[in-house]
């Protein structure tokens, strides 16, 4: 099979879809590998490492839309790749479809069979494609979070870890899954006093278990409202696998936080969990709302692109490779967790959630593996 590689255009997205020794372990297997040229470089990947696993590089976009069978990205195809993508072809990249209405037409419209990473599941009923990028954007929201509470940054002039004398900044994560609980350990890593947030009793007490520092509350909408005003810091990390992300921090909440705290809403690629939320890049990653600094950006964990790309290909390799050694169709029948990342083949959504939150028709991606 025919794979390509494009470089990504997404504002500052520097992760690229494959790294050499991916694409070695593709020749390998009998695969031919095109790479546009550069598309390493924003993680330390120069052209001449992808020539050295077997790779090809070529100079344009183009001849990677036009000319292969199988493009894996990073992030969802930008309106100028949309264009570029034809029936026939696969695209193994995060989507997000959800909340993205226009994203979705055009995808539908090309005739592309579309899977996407963060609707792959596993065995364990768990994101395997998207938990490593979780836990990178869960990392990262304390240390944007503590950045943007600065003075200098428009903040409260708080430091999250406090000093003897001055108590330490308040973090409140809303969602204990994989973002929120890594966000809650380097939260506590830096001093500051944290609370989880989640609707789920077991998800709290693994909370409790695991990082005993933390304070736990179970998700009501006063108890919610209450914890929001108290917050320096405040996290969004809900996740409704495939669907847009609910809107449990409404505008009336925002407007009783403090002026100046700060939040990240790590949920944004799904819509935002925050009414007052809305996408942002890292060229110019946040506004005011409320009085309250937002921080929404799409692709949080381009921002420490070697170490995202290295942690997405651990993931995406065997994914890639069943795609490559047995085509799409038979690869989705083989696997009933790689089939859930199915979300667009040949102008039909076969993803549920996505169909439900555009109220479109939907097609169960088992037929097609029929």
């Amino acid at each position: 099979m025919r794979i390509g590689v494009p470089k990504e255009i997404k504002d500052h997205e520097d992760r690229v879809g494959l790294v050499p020794s991916s694409v070695a372990e593709l020749v390998r297997h009998g695969h031919e590998v095109l790479v546009e040229a550069g598309a390493g470089s924003g993680a330390g990947l120069e052209d001449e490492l992808y020539v050295s696993a077997g790779g090809r590089i070529v100079d344009t976009a183009e001849e990677i839309f036009s000319d292969t069978q199988l493009i894996v990205k990073v992030k969802e195809p930008l309106a100028p790749e949309r264009k570029r993508l034809h029936a026939g072809q696969v695209l193994f990249t995060y989507l997000h479809l959800a909340p993205d209405r226009e994203q979705t037409e055009d995808l539908l419209k090309s005739g592309v069979t579309a899977i996407a990473y963060e609707t792959v599941t596993s065995p364990f009923g768990t994101l395997p494609l998207l938990t490593p990028m979780s836990e990178i954007a869960g990392r990262l929201a304390p240390q944007v979070g503590a950045r943007y509470l600065e003075r200098t940054s428009g903040g409260r002039g708080v430091l999250l870890g406090g000093v003897p004398g001055v108590p330490p900044g308040e973090v409140v994560v809303l969602g204990g899954g994989v973002s929120g609980t890594h966000a809650a350990t380097i939260a506590l890593g830096m001093g500051a006093t944290v609370t989880v947030v989640d609707r789920s009793a077991e998800v709290l007490r693994r909370i409790a278990v695991q990082l005993p520092g933390a304070r736990t509350i179970f998700s009501t909408h006063d108890a919610l409202a209450q914890v929001v005003r108290r917050a320096d810091l405040l996290i969004g990390a809900v996740l409704v696998p495939g669907a847009a992300a609910p809107k449990l921090i409404t505008r009336d909440m925002v407007k009783t936080m403090k002026t100046a705290s700060v939040l990240v809403d790590i949920a944004i690629d799904q819509g935002g969990c925050s009414e007052t939320s809305r996408p942002t890049s890292h060229s110019h990653p946040v506004y005011v709302e409320e009085g309250v600094t937002h921080f929404c950006v799409t692709n949080m964990p381009g921002a420490v692109s070697r170490t995202s790309t290295f942690a997405l290909n651990n993931a995406t390799l065997p994914f890639v490779l069943a795609l490559a050694d047995k085509g799409w169709r038979r690869a989705i029948a083989e696997d009933a967790h790689l089939r859930e990342g199915l979300n667009v083949h040949a102008g039909k959504l076969t993803c549920r959630p996505v169909a439900e939150a555009q109220g479109r028709a939907y097609t169960d991606p088992e037929q097609l593996a029929a």
